[in-house]
């Protein structure tokens, strides 16, 4: 519950930040990039909010491991792409590894959606 409301927060907070103070600095091409991680970050982190609910169709482990995998994929997904275009405002020209994390963190969010998946096609509790 923590994780969840602490990335709707942030989400919140960076999406009134790229609509109003960085609007002037960013192109409309990094505003479109940060608004794609404030998408994916908002969504994960009502999936996380929520996926406790879902307990009747999922196991504790299920839930904990596809939360783990969402806020991993937060942190690098999102997180990596806002760095990415504030990199020259905020000086950090020496953060090169910035571009192949995204790709990990997409990763990371599609195997929390196989977290989930795989249990309710193959666990006979579902079916």
């Amino acid at each position: 519950m923590i994780i969840g409301t602490a990335s709707l927060l942030l989400a919140v907070c960076f999406g009134a930040m790229g609509a109003h103070a960085l609007k002037p600095i960013l192109s409309i091409e990094q505003l479109q990039s940060f608004e794609t991680g404030i998408r994916y970050q908002f969504i994960h982190g009502l999936v996380i909010l929520f996926l406790p609910a879902l307990n009747p169709y999922f196991s504790e482990k299920d839930i904990k491991q596809a939360s783990l995998l969402f806020a991993l994929g937060i942190i690098l997904f999102s997180f990596s792409i806002y760095l990415l275009n504030l990199k020259e405002f905020l000086d950090l020209s020496g953060l090169k590894m910035l571009g192949p994390i995204t790709p990990i963190g997409g990763l990371l969010l599609i195997s929390g959606w196989l977290r989930l998946f795989v249990p309710l096609v193959f666990d006979s509790k579902n079916n």
